[in-house]
């Protein structure tokens, strides 16, 4: 038809949030979901979030009019505006946009359970999760995730830099890897199975085919203490790798793989960290590895702390992490040579009841478990007897070590954990987008 116009030539091209700072004097289009909304009489304050941050819109009331809006949009709403980028001090980025129109492409009904921009103030945490399918749009929310993407993006990089290969190991599976009780059973065709605790016994068995595997992938577990540190579901991001001459070689590069985490984290979300007040991660100094024996002794001399149980609990964690930052300027520990009776029984046992099993502690809490394997065949069936497991169980597993296994270990690192701990969220459930506990199976 003679004088149409396309789209194209009627809106300009849509701009993020976060490209507005480079784009003062320009004429542009932002779509994205009103966060918080001002009326001010003759104007009004909008901001706007899109996938890459906030926007601060100025609306006048002329340009409510013509859209025939008698109000700013609920919080919330969909929107497609377009307007004039203005350099202002103390707006987001400094810069608003100046709308000259505006459009509710999808009107919110009603508004959101808690006021999204301002969640950590005062909202209770079991509404946040109960609503997490609203709530997960908050700054905070999109900012925890955010950062968890980022290391898991560097984990995997840092990974294929090395020659590791990723590989995908089934969820549904016949016995645990590390037997005990923590397990979810599942009717598989009428016979039983379960949810996998781990990937372990694969990453092994994949060890034989490419030396060097890794996977990213959520593992379940029954978990019987409801902690803030524990989920029932979470992404385990797994290292496994042969052939190695010791456990050490585990951590040296369990130490290049986390600090390579710690820094994209830093270095990509710095806004992210900002919203947390978290500081950076101290991880330019060497990690220092001590022996469990000997944590639990220093923890006892140092600080007066009588560790429990057959490892560290939490506190014993806390404090040896403390001695890591006081005495060796480092965020990052690790706890080595763990008894035979605190591994599960492919850990590579050593004489008088030790193993090469260890730990990776972040800010006084476990981040990673790992060490050496064993590789060979009659030492995993004598582990599994003495721990009174059924050889037959893992028969599948116990064949591959008939075939000439290297010397081999590795390790797993729980991302929701390292990330919230990086960002000092004190409930790990708010490092996962939908967590699942035993009271939460929805949304």
């Amino acid at each position: 038809m003679t004088g149409s116009t396309t789209p194209s030539e009627t809106k300009p091209e849509r701009a993020l949030a976060q490209d507005l700072s480079r784009r003062v004097g320009d004429d542009v289009r932002l779509q994205g979901w009103v966060l918080t909304r001002r009326d001010l009489g003759g104007v009004g304050f909008l901001l706007l979030r899109d996938r890459s941050g906030t926007a601060q819109c100025v609306v006048e009331r002329a340009v409510l009019e013509r859209a025939g809006l008698h109000g700013l949009p609920l919080h919330e709403s969909f929107v497609s505006l377009t307007g004039r980028v203005v350099a202002h001090a103390k707006a987001p980025g400094g810069v608003e946009v100046h709308v000259s129109s505006l459009e509710v492409v999808s009107e919110a009904v009603a508004p959101p359970p808690v006021e999204l921009a301002k969640e950590e103030w005062h909202a209770n945490p079991d509404t946040l999760l109960e609503y997490r399918h609203v709530t997960v749009r908050s700054p905070r929310a999109r900012a925890a995730l955010k950062v968890q993407a980022v290391m898991v993006k560097a984990f995997r990089a840092l990974l294929d830099e090395r020659g590791f290969t990723e590989v995908f190991t089934p969820k549904l599976v016949s016995a645990g890897a590390e037997g005990g009780a923590n397990l979810f059973e599942v009717d598989f065709y009428g016979k039983r199975a379960y949810l996998a605790q781990s990937p372990q016994l694969y990453k092994q068995i994949m060890v034989g085919v490419f030396e060097r595997v890794y996977e990213t992938a959520p593992v379940y577990r029954a978990e019987k203490s409801h902690t803030s540190r524990h989920l029932s579901e979470y992404l385990s991001l797994d290292v496994e790798f042969g052939p190695i001459e010791d456990e050490g070689d585990v951590m040296d590069l369990q130490e290049e793989v986390v600090k390579g985490m710690l820094r994209a984290a830093v270095e990509s979300c710095p806004a992210e960290l900002a919203l947390f007040g978290a500081e950076p991660p101290a991880i330019d100094v060497p990690v220092p590895r001590v022996p469990l024996l000997e944590a639990r002794e220093l923890v006892r001399e140092r600080y007066g702390h009588e560790p429990g149980g057959k490892d560290l609990d939490p506190e014993a964690e806390r404090l040896v992490g403390r001695w890591a930052r006081e005495e060796h300027g480092s965020d990052l520990v690790f706890v080595t040579r763990f008894p035979q009776a605190a591994r599960p029984f492919y850990t590579y046992p050593e004489e008088g009841g030790l193993t090469r099993g260890l730990d990776l502690l972040f800010r006084g809490v476990e981040i990673t478990s790992g060490g050496q394997r064993a590789h060979r065949y009659d030492v995993l069936v004598e582990e599994l007897r003495k721990r009174n497991m059924d050889p037959a169980d893992f028969a599948d597993y116990l064949e591959v070590f008939k075939h000439g296994m290297p010397p081999h270990g590795g390790f797993a690192i729980g991302a929701e954990r390292i990330t919230a701990l990086l960002l000092g969220i004190a409930n790990v459930r708010f490092a996962r987008a939908f967590p699942r506990d035993a009271q939460r199976l929805t949304p």
